[in-house]
């Protein structure tokens, strides 16, 4: 029943937390004093400390009346409930611009944390001019051309940087590919020739225009894969009243 506070006083074990166990009970006093609360001086907290002592219980309540508490000290939840809501103010008015400034967790159904987004790019502030500045620059190093939506520009790049100079592409960028082996007179030129030099040059000239065809599909493959990637997550602009960007 204790651990939201005790969690938001960062204890160890809010959850394994007994205080029916006596030297748990007398731990986490202590704990609460030394710091979160800290009404005594150091050196007035020696009773307190001594938690083997059998006039432990005495300190105990000397404290609680020190402190002003409400509760009766023979009712151990009701105190312990009290010096921890007490602990929480003191926490909380040492820090209020902290706290003020914290944003909630957002919760789903089940009452769980909701997972981080998947975007990485979901908490960047995309429309500062530091931001926009930056992503000009680097888009103008890797020779990119500008986009409007920095966003838009921004997961350009970063598919860019994955493709091209990731560790895997940087280890094969200086390898040659060595193809095929192929003999010319295996080769169909798709027409007939009768000089065997014109026939062969034939060949290699359709051969060529093979190659450049596969390199052509194999950009536009690549350019489609990268448009989806940019465009598949469409946000929702409430504004708007519409899905898209």
């Amino acid at each position: 029943m204790f651990k939201r506070k005790l969690t938001a006083l960062d204890y160890n074990d809010p959850i394994g937390c007994d205080i029916t166990d006596e030297k748990q009970w007398r731990n986490v006093i202590v704990w609460l004093e030394d710091q979160k609360i800290r009404h005594y001086k150091i050196e007035e907290r020696e009773a307190l400390r001594n938690i083997s002592s059998s006039s432990w219980p005495e300190a105990l309540k000397q404290y609680l009346v020190d402190l002003q508490c409400p509760e009766d000290p023979a009712q151990r939840v009701a105190s312990f409930d009290w010096l921890l809501g007490h602990a929480v103010r003191l926490v909380y008015g040492e820090s209020v611009d902290k706290f003020k400034a914290a944003q909630p967790i957002e919760r789903g159904a089940d009452g769980k944390p909701k997972a981080a987004s998947d975007d990485p790019f979901h908490h960047l502030d995309v429309n500062s001019p530091e931001f926009k500045s930056g992503l000009v620059s680097l888009a103008t190093q890797l020779n990119m051309p500008r986009h409007e939506d920095p966003l838009v520009l921004l997961k350009a790049i970063a598919i860019i940087i994955k493709e091209r100079l990731s560790k895997e592409a940087i280890s094969t960028a200086g390898q040659k590919d060595t193809g095929i082996q192929l003999q010319l007179k295996n080769i169909d030129a798709g027409f007939e020739i009768k000089d065997p030099a014109l026939l062969e040059a034939a060949k290699v000239l359709r051969l060529l225009h093979i190659q450049d065809l596969r390199d052509l599909q194999t950009k536009i493959n690549e350019t489609i894969v990268g448009v989806q990637s940019i465009t598949a997550n469409p946000k929702t602009d409430q504004r708007l009243g519409k899905v898209g960007r």
